[in-house]
């Protein structure tokens, strides 16, 4: 596998993480208490983003890393895959 290759599917499970992660530890300005003129009560009342970011990465690296581990030593082939699906071989 490429370095080009590597660095895109870490990134589509980068991207994949990150609306994983994004609502972890939301409180909105409703349950807060605190509300900014004009915006949505449901908005957040602290999104918190730089500490989202980190944990996205730190996650997606280890689901990348277990992702390289099964791809390397081809864990995983193709007939364990159609019989987890449940297709004819």
């Amino acid at each position: 596998m490429s370095l080009a290759t590597a660095i895109a599917i870490y990134f589509l499970i980068w991207w994949i993480v990150l609306f994983a992660v994004l609502p972890w530890g939301i409180r909105s300005q409703e349950e807060s208490g605190s509300f900014a003129e004009g915006t949505d009560p449901g908005a957040p009342a602290v999104p918190g983003l730089g500490r989202k970011l980190a944990w996205t990465t730190v996650v997606a690296g280890a689901v990348f890393a277990v992702w390289y581990v099964v791809y390397a030593y081809r864990l995983i082939n193709i007939r364990d895959l159609t019989a987890l699906l449940g297709m004819p071989d």
